[in-house]
């Protein structure tokens, strides 16, 4: 044999454990596209699903229906919930304006009462006092409470919001 022969068989001999098919298969550059390729195709697969959601999706409003002026008396007060279980308690002021707060203490969660004699709010767990306003007077409260927002109209008194911090 030659010299060249020898030196191809030697070469050979070192690279019979590849396969040339199977490196082209299993390269870095192979990896990457299938990699991006999978990408592409998962992004495309979610885009039905997006397309959906924003079709469907009605613009979401928060006004919920809570009762009429005139079936509440000035000096009086209606427990509603609002949003969904949470509760609230609507006030028909004796100067004829009408105030919504969320009904539970800022210091423990205790259930707020309209006192109409005094014209507060007052939380009887520890004699906590709020103005109509919400904003505390005495008692451990330091906190206002929670504005519901109100939209009359008609003469029907919807809730349409809520206002946490609203004081002055």
């Amino acid at each position: 044999m030659s010299k060249d022969s020898k030196e191809r068989e030697r070469l050979s001999a070192l690279v019979d454990n590849l396969s040339r098919a199977d490196d082209v298969k299993l390269n870095r550059r192979a990896f990457i596209k299938s990699t991006f390729g999978a990408g592409i195709a998962l992004g495309l697969a979610t885009v039905p699903f997006n397309i959906a959601t924003f079709v469907r999706s009605a613009p979401r409003t928060d006004r919920q229906f809570i009762t009429t002026v005139a079936a509440l008396e000035r000096g009086k007060s209606l427990e509603f919930e609002y949003p969904g279980t949470e509760p609230s308690l609507l006030v028909h002021l004796k100067t004829g304006e009408f105030v919504a707060y969320n009904n539970k203490c800022t210091h423990l969660q205790c259930p707020v009462f309209y006192v109409e004699e005094e014209d507060v709010l007052l939380c009887p767990c520890h004699r906590g006092y709020f103005s109509v306003d919400g904003q505390p007077q005495a008692g451990p409260p330091q906190r206002e409470l929670p504005k519901i927002l109100l939209e009359i109209e008609n003469g029907k008194i919807f809730a349409v919001g809520r206002e946490i911090h609203h004081g002055a």
